[in-house]
């Protein structure tokens, strides 16, 4: 009988979640998936979903492993990552002005903003592909970091900026860690599928700067910023569970932050910027201990405000998964024994409240007594997080997935 977290377990996790993803195809992309894994035909095709899956499935081809444990075949792989590419070369870009629309139904745009955070997942889901030899995917790369060193990088700050209206006039005032993050991602993945070590300086460059705000303020990583990058460390408050911009300190953002810097020093070796190793681990351990068992059940809350006590209680299974990814790469990179008794640990649970064993997939939102629940996540609509923590403990931490799974 196979354990949480053992090689067979994950295994057998990678080929549910590809399973289920699969049920999320739409004319114009990926749609929302319910709980059932039955698309969500009133919400519109978005961005950032359309991207994740094209990434997950791309990764899934790469892995190519037998389908034995239920997960699709490599030609169906294979052609939901084609679908992937085809919806983010044709529905989803904005072939007037350039860039991609947020959201579309029946390609007609219903969010035509183009964000730095939908933008970021086009550049990953197109280097995965790439790496899977999917038609279309090196066109769409190369469209996707034009205009995200065009339109979002700040290279006098070294970050990128979060949102513009539809024909690129008007920057909006807002800055964000959030998109950012997934920009480092983005930057790393780039940098090794095309081999221009540049990706990975301006990857590190953020890296950098979010670091020392997280020094700054007792390693809770101020996430919402003003237009000359001043922390707003009030904004949302009345809105605290917002599920992009919630108030406070994101626990699973000091988690994924953790990983990330590791994966930027061991991207830029020697020329990384300093204390990157010593900065994920604060930041890991001051997410768990805030975060973890905090309101005395286990599971980790949500978000925290600026002296760590819990704001909104209800555990996100995406936070869990970025405690599993960080704890991985900590062991890899330091081989302490504590970090592989943390992800043990944290896969028990995740096997016992937040795996879906009759319906598939992961419940996405559970409440303060680890019961599913849906107040910020409804359903099922993201395989992104888990699928990539069931694949880290396969693989070194750099080069970034996709690179990785295509030299192994």
């Amino acid at each position: 009988m196979t354990q949480p977290g053992d090689p067979a377990y994950l295994a057998d996790q990678r080929a549910d979640l590809l399973r289920f993803a699969a049920g999320a195809v739409r004319p114009d992309g990926f749609g929302w998936l319910r709980e059932d894994g039955t698309v969500d035909e009133e919400r519109a095709v978005e961005l950032w979903i359309t991207c994740r899956m094209t990434h997950v499935a791309a990764l899934g081809a790469l892995a190519n492993e037998p389908p034995a444990a239920g997960g699709p075949e490599l030609q169906t792989l294979l052609a939901l990552a084609t679908h992937g590419v085809h919806a983010l070369s044709g529905p989803l870009r904005d072939h007037d002005h350039g860039g991609w629309y947020a959201a579309v139904v029946d390609g007609v745009p219903t969010v035509a903003t183009k964000q730095a955070y939908g933008h970021a997942f086009v550049i990953l889901a197109a280097s995965s592909a790439v790496q899977a030899g999917i038609e279309g995917a090196d066109a769409l790369l190369a469209d996707a970091l034009s205009v995200s060193l065009e339109r979002f990088w700040d290279e006098a700050e070294g970050l990128s900026v979060e949102e513009w209206d539809a024909a690129w006039t008007t920057l909006d005032g807002y800055r964000g860690v959030n998109a950012n993050m997934h920009t480092v991602e983005a930057y790393l993945a780039a940098g090794d599928v095309t081999g221009d070590p540049d990706w990975h300086v301006r990857a590190g460059r953020i890296a950098a700067r979010v670091a020392g705000w997280a020094r700054d303020n007792d390693w809770r990583i101020p996430e919402h910023f003003d237009s000359a990058w001043a922390p707003l460390l009030e904004h949302n408050r009345d809105e605290p569970a917002h599920p992009f911009r919630p108030y406070g300190a994101t626990v699973g953002h000091g988690l994924e932050w953790a990983r990330l810097l590791l994966s930027v020093e061991g991207s830029l070796g020697d020329d990384a910027p300093a204390g990157l190793r010593e900065a994920a681990v604060a930041l890991y351990e001051r997410a768990v201990a805030d975060g973890w068992d905090a309101d005395g059940a286990p599971g980790f809350v949500y978000t925290t405000d600026w002296s760590g006590a819990p704001v909104v209680r209800l555990r996100m299974h995406w936070v869990l998964a970025e405690a599993v990814n960080a704890a991985e790469a900590l062991r890899q990179v330091t081989g302490e024994a504590r970090y592989a008794e943390d992800a043990a640990g944290w896969w028990d649970y995740a096997d016992r409240f937040l795996v879906d064993h009759a319906g598939g997939s992961w419940h996405h939102e559970l409440d303060e007594a680890n019961r599913p629940a849906g107040a910020v996540w409804p359903g099922k609509p993201d395989v992104y997080h888990a699928y990539q923590a069931a694949l880290l403990p396969v693989l070194p931490i750099v080069p970034s997935f996709a690179t990785a799974l295509a030299r192994r």
